[in-house]
């Protein structure tokens, strides 16, 4: 894992933006890498929405992202940012957050300034915790981390509940407390965002969030690269689609009893099979049953 870390390190410092979809179970990451992402993101927010159909205000817990992402771990080689939400917890938990995560994967890990229960950074109603708890979290997960190939993401929401210049000033004392990457949540303008690239450009890499419908103008990869930002997550936009995708299936299936109308826009089975590597994982499986045993004893 270290080789993969080492090179997200490397990447992040590359002039070209770095472009991390969100994914949230093993067949989305596997998509992701078959269509080329050169790493992905692990969206909190979509396991909420997938997992259990709800919003993303704090329902998910340590243990369930780190099922989600020792599955998907285990599935593809690209690096892996982690939601890590709030550490789940004060200092010790974030530190058992970060080893927990980076021993499931994890090339790096986001930690943000809200209180618990956290929400989603482009909903209303945030709260946050001081910005001496938030670096204490910062330090701990810095402490934590087995070697420093892990990236530590340092995120404030403080622009919704504080004001922008409170925001720069949390993101500059996070990145003193030892931050690898900053992450200002919901720039309002492009004005701001210019602000944010303009403090930090060439001192830390800078994560920019884009949620369709959010707070934050929606920008391309090449708009953000221009700004200065280093990584551009798309954190629900596969859930969006899906759900879009999955009410027309719906509708056409119940409407019509047949899955046929809906056809063209389906994998079939051997598609599916194919896409997944179940052929080879048989043709592996072959080689332990009793029968081949037998032929090698002979």
């Amino acid at each position: 894992m270290s080789a993969e870390v080492n090179g997200l390190r490397q990447r992040l410092q590359d002039e070209r933006i770095l472009v991390a979809p969100g994914i949230y179970d093993g067949l989305s990451a596997l998509l992701a890498e078959r269509a080329g992402a050169e790493a992905v993101y692990l969206s909190g927010a979509s396991i909420a929405y997938t997992r259990f159909g709800r919003p993303d205000i704090g329902l998910v817990d340590m243990g369930e992202v780190a099922g989600v992402l020792a599955a998907i771990g285990e599935r593809i080689t690209l690096p892996i940012v982690v939601d890590g939400d709030t550490g789940f917890g004060n200092a010790l938990n974030v530190q058992r957050t970060i080893r927990t995560f980076q021993r499931a994967g994890a090339s790096a890990v986001q930690l943000e300034d809200q209180t618990l229960p956290k929400r989603c950074g482009h909903l209303a109603g945030k709260q946050l915790v001081s910005p001496g708890e938030m670096i204490g979290k910062i330090k701990a997960a810095c402490d934590a981390r087995l070697g420093d190939e892990l990236l530590i993401v340092a995120r404030t929401d403080a622009i919704a509940v504080e004001g922008f210049e409170p925001a720069l000033e949390r993101a500059e004392r996070y990145l003193e407390a030892g931050a690898d990457v900053l992450f200002v949540e919901a720039p309002r303008n492009l004005e701001e965002l210019g602000k944010v690239t303009a403090r930090f450009r060439g001192r830390a890499p800078l994560l920019a969030n884009m949620v369709e419908g959010g707070r934050t103008p929606d920008l391309s990869a090449a708009d953000l690269e221009a700004l200065g930002f280093s990584l551009v997550i798309f954190p629900g936009g596969l859930v969006r689609a899906f759900a879009a995708m999955a009410e027309d299936y719906f509708a056409s299936l119940l409407a019509e009893g047949t899955t046929a109308p809906f056809r063209n826009r389906m994998v079939d089975f051997d598609g599916l099979n194919r896409l997944i590597g179940a052929g080879e994982m048989l043709e592996g499986g072959r080689r332990y049953d009793a029968e081949a045993h037998e032929r090698n004893r002979s």
